[in-house]
C-alpha cells in the first residue's frame, strides 16, 4: 500500500514539473514572440515617420529631380541626391575593401594558427575595440590620419574620402574579426582531422576546408560591418571634408576619392539644427534619411538571401 501511495506522489510530481515546464516554455516562446513583434512595429514606425516628414518635400520638388539632381544647394532650393549617395558608397566601398580581408586574415588567424595564450588576449582586446565611441574615432582620424595622409600623398588637404574609408574600415573590422573568428571556431574538428588525413596540408585545410564551411558566418560578419559602415555619421562627419563633389568622369575617381566628399549621414547630422521645422530643406533631410534607410534596408535583405543560399 504504501509502495502505491509513493508510486502515486512520485507520477503526481512528475506530472507537476511537466506542467511548470510547459508554462515556462510557453511563457518564453511569447516572451520571444512579443520581442519580435515589437521589433517590426518599430521599424514600420521609424518608415512611417521618414514617409511623413519627407512626403511634403516631392510638393515643391519632383521625386525624379531629388533622385538624379547632381547639385545640393538647400540655400537655392536644390536637392540633389547623387553627390551624396555617392560621396556614402565611395566611403563604404573603401572601408569593405580594407576591412573585410584584414577582418577575414585575422579571424583566420586568431582560430586556426596564434597560440592560445596569444588568442586569449587578442581576442578580448580587438572585441574592445569596437566599443569605442565614433567620436574618438573621428578625432583620431582629424589629428593623426588627416595629416599623416596629406603628408604622405602630397594632398592639399587630408579630410578625404580616403581617410574616411580607413576610419570606417577600423570601426568595422572588429566585428568582422569576432563574428568571423567564432564561425571559423565553430567548425567541427572532424572537418580538420579528415583534410589532413587526406593528406592536405594545415594551410590547404584553412581555404578549402575550415573557412568555406564558415562561410555564412563569414558572411554575416561582413554585412554587419557594411552595415555598421554604412550608417556611421559622427566620424564621416569630421573626417571627410563635407563638400557634395561628383567625380569629373572615370578618369577622376582617383582624385574624387582623395578629396573631400559628404555622405548621406554626415548631411543630416550637419544641417538638421540648422533648419527650419515643415520648409523643404527639413523635408528633404528626412528624403535623405529614407533613402538611407531603404539602403540599408536592402544590403539586409542581401545578406539575409546570401545566408539562406550558402546554407542549401
Amino acid at each position: 500500500m504504501n509502495t502505491s501511495m509513493a508510486e502515486t506522489e512520485t507520477l503526481a510530481e512528475c506530472l507537476a514539473r511537466r506542467r511548470r515546464g510547459q508554462w515556462k516554455d510557453s511563457l518564453i516562446a511569447r516572451f520571444v514572440f512579443l520581442n519580435g513583434t515589437t521589433a517590426v512595429v518599430t521599424v514600420c514606425l521609424i518608415f512611417v515617420f521618414l514617409v511623413k516628414d519627407a512626403v511634403p518635400l516631392f510638393r515643391t520638388v519632383s521625386l525624379w529631380s531629388f533622385l538624379t539632381g547632381t547639385t545640393w544647394l538647400p540655400d537655392q532650393n536644390e536637392f540633389g541626391i547623387v553627390p551624396l549617395l555617392v560621396g556614402s558608397l565611395f566611403v563604404t566601398a573603401g572601408a569593405v575593401v580594407i576591412a573585410v580581408p584584414l577582418g577575414i586574415a585575422c579571424a583566420v588567424y586568431l582560430a586556426e594558427v596564434a597560440p592560445r595564450p596569444v588568442r586569449e588576449i587578442l581576442k578580448p582586446t580587438i572585441e574592445v575595440l569596437a566599443g569605442i565611441p565614433s567620436v574618438v574615432i573621428g578625432f583620431i582620424g582629424i589629428m593623426i590620419a588627416a595629416p599623416f595622409l596629406q603628408s604622405l600623398l602630397k594632398l592639399p588637404i587630408g579630410l578625404t574620402a580616403l581617410t574616411g574609408s580607413i576610419m570606417l574600415a577600423f570601426m568595422a573590422m572588429p566585428t568582422i574579426i569576432s563574428i568571423s573568428e567564432d564561425a571559423i571556431v565553430a567548425v567541427p574538428k572532424a572537418y580538420r582531422d579528415g583534410s589532413l588525413a587526406l593528406g592536405a596540408s594545415r594551410w590547404e585545410t584553412i581555404r578549402g576546408v575550415v573557412v568555406p564551411a564558415a562561410r555564412s558566418g563569414i558572411i554575416a560578419a561582413c554585412m554587419l560591418g557594411v552595415g555598421r559602415a554604412i550608417g556611421e555619421t559622427m566620424t564621416v562627419l569630421m573626417v571627410t571634408g563635407n563638400a557634395a563633389n561628383l567625380p569629373s568622369g572615370i578618369s577622376g575617381l582617383l582624385s574624387y576619392f582623395l578629396g573631400p566628399v559628404r555622405t548621406m549621414t554626415a548631411t543630416v547630422a550637419l544641417e538638421m539644427g540648422d533648419t527650419v521645422q515643415g520648409s523643404p530643406h527639413y523635408s528633404a533631410l528626412f528624403a535623405v534619411g529614407l533613402a538611407l534607410f531603404a539602403i540599408t534596408f536592402a544590403v539586409n535583405l542581401i545578406a539575409d538571401l546570401a545566408l539562406r543560399r550558402t546554407s542549401h
